[in-house]
């Protein structure tokens, strides 16, 4: 999952250590004045630590003289067994990075702000020449991803278990994106958790619907709520709760047709959804193959109905990672599940930590 991500983030790594390497190889003969000794160690140290004589006369001559500042900390931190990271030596690196993170779908905001962290993260930065590169890299990267991939996240378990039940999900996103097998998956996954679960079609709209979620609800064997096609979504979703609250069901989770943020009509059915039914949750589901269709489409629904979070399904086939690096982001609203496969035990906890750890390590 996500391999081609993975392949260019360790492409950056090894840009980085190139460059680095580069720099301290000529680091003697670039740093040194020409003619001039090699400052001893213990000279080094002692004017590295005297940071106040940078602002003497002297020190602004020996700037004027075609030293400045930053080849003057690279002098002494060379002299001392270290180098130090400087812009120029992210420069190419860096420009390279955000190449592949565009190539990768994501969002040009987050490549930007991941940009910038690594940025923030690694120039000044003073390593011992016998220190891995790799290592300050990889650190500044797993910084950089988590902090634009966590946006938002909190533990989904925890809020089921902490709701008054019965707990009412809805489930929304434009159509074909297996939001209906993901309903199935997440009856599934409260299952196994110890929670009953009610099926409500409020996909009204579209032909063979019913069919269609009758099928895994038998397969599961959970309850359906259903009513004719053309009928009211936000009533069908209702009568779920009643039932749920009449058998002592814990969890709602209801259907909603596939729909375009620009479709008017059916904008206005999740807004009486939202104003009849008042669910807990309101989950937008894409696919993760989708890239920055996904993540667009997920900024244009949160902005018409407010979501709560999204599931990406297809993450298995998903070799670029954009729509799961960038939702989150985009939308301040958490990724929470990812669908891995076609089985209804296929649905995956979303773990930015575990997800950085696979991507960098």
């Amino acid at each position: 999952m996500f391999d081609g991500l993975k392949e260019k983030l360790d492409s950056f790594r090894s840009d980085v250590e190139e460059s680095t390497e580069s720099e301290a190889e000529a680091g003697p003969e670039s740093e040194t004045p020409e003619g001039a000794e090699p400052v001893p160690e213990s000279e080094a140290a002692a004017e590295s630590s005297e940071t106040a004589a940078d602002d003497t006369p002297a020190a602004t001559d020996e700037a004027a003289d075609g030293d400045s500042p930053g080849r003057l900390q690279r002098a002494k931190a060379f002299a001392t067994g270290k180098v130090v990271l400087e812009e120029e030596d992210l420069e190419d690196p860096l420009w390279n990075l955000e190449m592949a993170l565009l190539e990768s779908d994501v969002e040009m905001g987050v490549a930007e702000a991941i940009l910038d962290q690594i940025r923030s993260n690694l120039v000044g930065e003073t390593k011992s020449q016998m220190a891995s590169t790799g290592d300050l890299v990889e650190d500044a990267l797993r910084d950089a991803l988590l902090e634009v991939i966590s946006v938002g996240q909190f533990d989904f378990d925890e809020r089921i278990a902490a709701a008054e039940k019965p707990v009412t999900i809805v489930f929304t996103g434009v159509n074909g994106v297996g939001k209906t097998t993901t309903i199935a998956k997440m009856a599934r996954y409260l299952e196994e958790r110890g929670y009953s679960s009610v099926l409500a079609n409020g996909d009204t709209y579209r032909a063979g619907a019913n069919e269609q979620i009758r099928e895994h609800a038998e397969a599961l064997g959970k309850r359906l709520i259903a009513h004719e096609q053309g009928g009211d979504p936000a009533a069908v979703i209702y009568d779920g709760v009643e039932y749920a609250e009449a058998n002592d069901v814990d969890v709602v989770l209801g259907d909603t047709a596939g729909r375009l943020h620009t479709s008017s009509d059916l904008m206005a059915q999740l807004e009486k959804i939202d104003r009849v039914v008042a669910p807990d949750l309101t989950l937008f589901v894409d696919e993760a193959v989708a890239g920055q269709d996904a993540v667009e489409r997920a900024q244009q629904f949160d902005d018409a109905a407010e979501i709560d979070g999204a599931v990406l399904t297809k993450a298995d086939a998903d070799s670029q990672g954009g729509a799961a690096i960038s939702v989150a982001y985009v939308t301040g609203k958490p990724v929470l599940f990812l669908g891995t496969g076609q089985g209804y035990d296929d649905l995956d906890r979303f773990d930015p930590e575990s997800l950085v750890d696979d991507l960098v390590g």
